[in-house]
């Protein structure tokens, strides 16, 4: 499910126009001692003003009957290292359940694997049966019947922090702190493999002084996977294919958006996950409740019919995110403000700094 508009003058189809350069120093490798002390970039999209700030001063650009909505996915511990037969390492990623036991997962391995293979996991703790490659180049496993893989997970898995954050065993303290580090302080639902990283930002004081200003709070779910965060592998983004990802919007948040656009106060997205969120809803046409799959894919020019503002981190060059970020606030005022963040020393990424689109 890809965007659809008009093509006007200022469409930007080719991959190459969502790139820029980063410096690699720029790239955050772990969380801030307190959430909320991030730096925040405020871009006025009509305008293309620019203001800088810290994150816990978000209050004074939200507004009494502002609905803010946030992702409460939480993730799970999904990254495994493991053992083949021959007692060659691997590296596996669950990417999603598909029945009791059986999940879909990315599998690193030196040498091509091999249907019907067993796989050895946590000092073979725990092993599970190579079912399938699937055309993505994922994997369908198989673990045993009576193994309870969460309790497994909780004790032998990893956080899955993207490839540029760096991890060594001789920073084992920073590991343990990634698992309180890479979630959110109001992840409820489990099933994501990645953050939904603008909302690492609230701290419960951060969301208390949100409310006491008169801002509405919300909860959707995204369970962020794939879709979110795969390389656009296609020269001309509209031919670039998203991977579904499971959400749900409550009845209960689908009236809060109504009530909110009814009276002309503002739908704040926290991240783009939240933002595909809404958007999917819209397109549904706002249904008393909605769960199910999104492969929605936003790019410019996209109508945005809930989200009035949107909150989001520095997202990678040539990203879907970026894509998304583009499509809201325009190309040109995006790839500008990337530049003034460089050139401010911003922190890029999951564990970086934010800014509010408005």
């Amino acid at each position: 499910m890809n965007s659809t508009a008009s093509k006007p003058s200022n469409f930007y189809p080719k991959l190459s126009d969502y790139n820029y350069d980063l410096p690699r120093e720029l790239i955050a490798q772990r969380p801030l001692e307190n959430r909320e002390d991030a730096r925040l970039l405020i871009l006025c999209r009509r305008t293309g003003k620019i203001e800088h700030r810290k994150f816990y001063e978000i209050t004074e650009y939200l507004r009494p009957g502002d609905l803010l909505v946030l992702n409460n996915t939480k993730v799970i511990p999904a990254l495994l290292q493991g053992k083949r037969i021959s007692g060659a390492n691997l590296e596996l990623l669950l990417i999603e359940e598909r029945e009791e036991n059986q999940w879909r997962a990315l599998i690193k391995s030196n040498a091509k694997l091999k249907i019907d293979e067993e796989i050895y996991l946590g000092d073979r703790i725990l092993s599970a049966k190579l079912l399938r490659k699937n055309q993505d180049g994922s994997w369908l496993i198989q673990f045993d019947k009576n193994c309870h893989i969460k309790d497994m997970l909780i004790r032998i898995g990893k956080m899955p922090l993207p490839p540029y954050i760096k991890r060594t065993e001789n920073n084992s303290s920073l590991c343990s702190s990634d698992k309180e580090r890479y979630q959110t302080v109001f992840a409820q639902k489990e099933g994501a493999i990645a953050a939904p990283t603008a909302g690492l930002h609230f701290s419960q004081r951060t969301l208390e002084r949100v409310k006491k200003h008169g801002v509405e709070i919300g909860f959707v779910t995204l369970h962020v996977g794939l879709g979110t965060f795969l390389p656009i592998k296609t020269d001309d983004i509209q031919k670039h294919h998203m991977h579904a990802e499971y959400y749900e919007c409550p009845g209960e948040m689908i009236e809060k958006i109504k009530e909110t656009k009814e009276h002309q106060h503002r739908v704040i997205a926290v991240g783009s996950t939240s933002c595909r969120v809404l958007e999917s809803v819209a397109m549904n046409n706002n249904p008393p409740h909605t769960s199910g799959w999104t492969n929605l894919f936003i790019y410019p020019p996209y109508h945005f019919q809930h989200v009035d503002v949107l909150l989001t981190n520095f997202h990678l060059p040539k990203s879907t995110l970026l894509v998304l970020v583009c499509a809201f606030a325009g190309r040109e005022n995006i790839l500008n403000a990337y530049e003034i963040a460089k050139k401010e020393g911003y922190r890029f990424f999951s564990y970086g700094d934010c800014m509010m689109i408005v």
